[in-house]
């Protein structure tokens, strides 16, 4: 009988750091902090309905990370590349809405030969590129209820660590005001 899988203890989840999010703008302040956490090789999965602030938050990690090109939601295209305008990583932003099966599905995209140079930034991922890290970032990103109504623009943002790359607290520092 083969035993069972058993994930490393480096790959479990760290206690989530939530962010709460007024804006468009401050979602975008959001991107450009977490982009100034980011190196090469590192995942991000993005996770949230339709209009949540995905492709905003993204925004704000390409300025961040300082690329070139304006980021657009590459819901058509799958992925899109954007290089660095000042020596660091590129930025491959994908949208896996549109694709319905796990990895092998989004084998075609070759996001395991960007990983290790890249930033690979994932919305609607949730399933479908885990495997291509143990450590990555999982952002959950919710609209905001209060009073039995949904307020249009606050968003409440989980940020989870997952991995021995986020063992060391540093996403903390994002609640930080």
């Amino acid at each position: 009988m083969e035993a069972p899988h058993i994930r490393p203890a480096e790959a479990e989840p760290r206690p989530a750091t939530r962010v709460t999010v007024d804006s468009p703008e401050r979602m975008q302040e959001l991107g450009r902090r977490i982009a100034g956490l980011l190196r090469p090789g590192d995942l991000v999965l993005l996770t949230g309905e339709l209009g949540a602030g995905k492709t905003t938050l993204t925004r704000g990690l390409g300025e961040g990370l300082g690329v070139r090109g304006a980021v657009t939601s590459p819901t058509f295209v799958i992925a899109r590349v954007h290089p660095s305008l000042v020596d660091g990583p590129p930025l491959v932003h994908v949208d896996a809405y549109r694709l319905g099966g796990g990895l092998d599905e989004m084998e075609d995209l070759d996001l395991d030969v960007s990983l290790p140079d890249s930033v690979v930034v994932v919305e609607w991922g949730d399933g479908k590129v885990e495997e291509l890290s143990d450590d990555r970032l999982h952002v959950v990103i919710a609209r905001a209820v209060g009073h039995e109504e949904v307020l249009d623009d606050v968003r409440e943002v989980s940020v989870t660590g997952i991995g021995a790359r986020w063992a060391d607290g540093r996403l903390a520092e994002l609640a930080e005001v």
